[in-house]
């Protein structure tokens, strides 16, 4: 049988509706059809001519045992039917205090169904009292359930009791759908375990691999679904989705593969199987789905079978995988601009050192490693240069950050204090007119430098502001240089006055000069690693400074750097 392919989600819904009102109609005609007709007398008298005389018919009281053995032998006796409920079954009697409460009941008859392996069949217990037999009965307010039951309250339906009970020392648990009605006077209770093991392992497994099925029967339209499909569509498993509330949930993208899919089923092909995209609580869920159909005695869809599988996890993660590569993607190119920039401003902000300082007699090598291996220069920096007046200028410092935001700051204080050192003016003038800078722009971060000059007189005129004093090799011996005028950081203390400190130098001496990504580590104190780079100076002080700042990097003392690190090496010839 084909259908056309609806266009709308209600003309959707209306073939489905013609469909099950044409089997239904279609059913009916068939159970409405006349009755062949009875045989004949004649026919009717050869037949009981070959047929065994019958049985005289047996009374309730002539012989058909009532399991209690209280019924009127007139009446139906109820409790005989317990054998055939396929749950655990017990014919309850009430037993009534002095002010004619119920307080209890006996157990009249049972039949032999175990709900759980530690609990005796309800057959073995009759003639005891209920609390005897379920002690936990009292506790999980199943006892008042039935007392209200008893009384008029009516039938007890459906109702979960997490049954608890202690026994052999040991405590046992398992949770019981009850239901019970009154019987006459009495009380016909019946239970079954809420899920069995099977059960609990299936709802795991549907929940493992995001599964679900549910079963829409078209003639009585009773709708089933498993724990799993309730838990996809976010619903009650005792409220599941009709057909029409399936199509109403359609994406309007998904229609048209719908309507293919359900139309292939109704006409009972199978297996169906496609991609469909459902709105559940605001929520896009994309589902899996096969079809197959259940025939009928006419061949014809009696039922529908649907299985679903939830791929809404694995699209999330596949889409957070493809926007994570997009961004890693943009990133990347980001930070190949940036390194490229870097690259410009390293050879302009750092450049290889004139012929006119060996000149005056000073042999200059410098090294910069960035904390990030893809940035070609951060907020690290160093100065040495001859300027016109003899001197020869010196200066290392450290702006705060990394990346381009930190080139730039590095960028704007290197090229201030090479203004400012044309002037003329000491070390200490030209950090403090640094610092005025610094406190005077509201976006600017702080920084740490240390600056001087190197004069004719082999004389290192030098001012610190917040950075680590210079290493002075001599003798085959290191140390840091001292001072008692060390400032603040500049950008720290608006109006403060840096002093300048003179030391001499000698011929053969080398000056270190450092950032302090070269001796600080997480954990440990500042002064560990200044003597720990004290002590590589001294061992490779005999190298020539290029070679010096090379072998100091390179040593395994200086790996995993954990910030920009600088060196700047000045060797008095």
């Amino acid at each position: 049988m084909g259908f056309p392919l609806p266009g709308t989600v209600e003309e959707l819904k209306a073939l489905i509706g013609n469909e099950v009102t044409s089997l239904r109609s279609a059913v009916r005609r068939t159970a409405d059809r006349p009755v062949p007709p009875t045989p004949g007398p004649e026919v009717t008298a050869s037949v009981q001519t070959l047929a065994p005389a019958p049985e005289p018919a047996v009374r309730a009281d002539a012989g058909a045992p009532c399991l209690c053995g209280t019924h009127d032998p007139e009446a139906t006796g109820t409790c005989s039917v317990l054998a055939a409920i396929p749950a655990s079954a017990v014919l309850l009697e009430p037993l009534h205090d002095e002010t004619g409460a119920v307080r209890d009941f006996r157990i009249v008859a049972g039949n032999r169904i175990r709900s759980a392996d530690w609990l005796e069949a309800p057959d073995r217990q009759v003639g005891q009292r209920f609390l005897q037999a379920r002690p936990g009965a009292a506790t999980s307010g199943l006892l008042a359930a039935l007392e209200e039951v008893s009384t008029g309250g009516g039938p007890l339906e459906g109702r979960v009791v997490d049954y608890t009970e202690q026994r052999l020392g040991r405590l046992h648990r398992a949770p019981l759908l009850y239901s019970a009605a009154r019987c006459g006077e009495q009380v016909l209770a019946t239970w079954r375990p809420v899920q069995s093991q099977t059960e609990l392992m299936t709802i795991d497994a549907q929940y493992l691999a995001s599964l679900g099925w549910g079963n829409w029967d078209l003639l009585s339209g009773k709708v089933t679904w498993s724990e799993g499909l309730s838990r996809i569509f976010h619903t009650e498993i005792r409220m599941p989705w009709t057909l029409d509330q399936l199509c109403d949930a359609l994406l309007p993208g998904d229609l048209n593969a719908f309507s293919e899919f359900l139309t292939s089923v109704l006409a009972g092909e199978e297996p169906a199987w496609t991609r469909i995209r459902f709105l559940v609580l605001g929520e896009v869920r994309t589902l899996d789905l096969l079809g197959r159909p259940v025939a009928g005695t006419d061949g014809r869809p009696w039922a529908v079978n649907l299985v679903a599988r939830d791929l809404t996890p694995q699209i999330r993660s596949r889409r957070r995988i493809a926007e994570t590569e997009r961004e890693s993607d943009r990133l990347r190119r980001q930070s190949q601009v940036e390194r490229r920039v870097a690259d410009a401003l390293r050879e302009a902000l750092l450049p290889t050192h004139s012929q006119a300082l060996a000149a005056v007699g000073l042999t200059v090598a410098a090294s910069y490693r960035p904390a990030e291996p893809d940035a070609a220069v951060g907020g690290d920096w160093y100065k040495c240069r001859l300027l016109p007046d003899g001197r020869v200028l010196v200066a290392i410092g450290d702006a705060a950050g990394h990346g381009l935001d930190a080139v730039a700051r590095m960028s704007q204080q290197r090229h201030a204090l090479a203004g400012l050192a044309q002037t003329g003016a000491s070390a200490g003038e030209i950090t403090t007119w640094l610092n005025e800078l610094l406190c005077g722009d509201p976006a600017e971060q702080t920084a740490t430098v240390v600056t001087g000059h190197i004069d004719e007189a082999r004389e290192l005129h030098w001012a610190d502001a917040g950075h680590p004093a210079p290493l002075l090799l001599r003798d085959g011996h290191a140390r840091p240089l001292r001072t008692s005028e060390r400032g603040p950081l500049l950008g720290a203390l608006p109006g403060y006055a840096y002093e300048t400190t003179t030391t001499p130098l000698r011929q053969g001496d080398v000056l270190l000069l450092y950032t302090d990504g070269m001796v600080e580590r997480r954990g440990e104190d500042v002064t560990q690693g200044i003597d720990r780079l004290a002590g590589l100076l001294a061992r490779f002080g005999d190298a020539e400074p290029q070679e010096l700042v090379d072998r100091i990097l390179a040593d395994p003392e200086q790996t995993g750097l954990e910030d920009d690190a600088c060196m700047l090496a000045i060797r008095v010839d």
